[in-house]
């Protein structure tokens, strides 16, 4: 899966008339580690793989062969005040939840926002491992129920509940029921955590990563 999914990577940047440096900068990692993802030794972690997919202007979808998406997820332009349903970052993790990017202003302001779906039995990491991280976390459920594990203590949020604290505490969000549950997180002082070569070949193990990925989009009209 790899190598398959290098060479797409190399074929779509070829077909761009993209030079390997040229990509590399755009997605911001190494040259070496873009051409090790194009020679299938190694595995991208997601937000490397988010960058350089959006710099050529594809999905993710479309470059693991999935169903193709009719048009790529683009950050409005710097003073836009609206983003529009088709402008939105969509992710999804392997058990279950899927983030949506709400509008935020430049990645500098570090604000984090997502509408955040979760499955039945999802969770906010893959193995159930608390996360902490920089800043503030806000967040309000819109349906369903949510577990919210802080430190040593466990809340049951319910539709209506709102919430807030500081996200270098212990925390881990886990659905326990069998039913959808949605709400929108902001996530305020928090600066990316991953490195900008993208090292990290695991998969994304924490929401964490996917934030962290977001936050890396380009601008299509910054680079003039």
């Amino acid at each position: 899966m790899t190598s398959q999914l290098g060479q797409r990577i190399r074929e779509a940047r070829l077909a761009r008339g993209m030079s390997l440096r040229e990509t590399a900068a755009r997605a911001g990692v190494s040259p070496s580690l873009l051409s090790q993802v194009e020679t299938g030794k190694v595995q991208p972690s997601v937000s490397t793989l988010y960058a350089v997919v959006t710099c050529l202007d594809l999905s993710i979808d479309e470059i693991l062969d999935h169903r193709p998406s009719a048009e790529p997820a683009r950050r409005p332009r710097p003073g836009d005040p609206v983003q529009r349903a088709a402008q939105a970052p969509q992710m999804r993790m392997e058990n279950g939840v899927t983030w949506h990017g709400l509008a935020v202003m430049s990645a500098g302001d570090h604000v984090d926002g997502v509408l955040a779906t979760y499955g039945p039995h999802a969770a906010s990491s893959l193995d159930d491992s608390h996360m902490r991280h920089a800043g503030v976390e806000y967040g309000y459920l819109i349906s369903g129920e949510l577990t919210l594990k802080l430190d040593f203590e466990s809340y049951v949020l319910k539709a209506g509940d709102s919430f807030c604290f500081d996200s270098m505490r212990p925390h881990l969000y886990v659905n326990h029921t069998d039913a959808e549950a949605q709400g929108i997180w902001y996530v305020v002082g928090r600066s990316s955590e991953g490195g900008a070569d993208g090292e990290d070949a695991s998969p994304p193990r924490t929401v964490v990563d996917v934030l962290d990925a977001m936050s890396r989009l380009p601008n299509p009209r910054s680079a003039q």
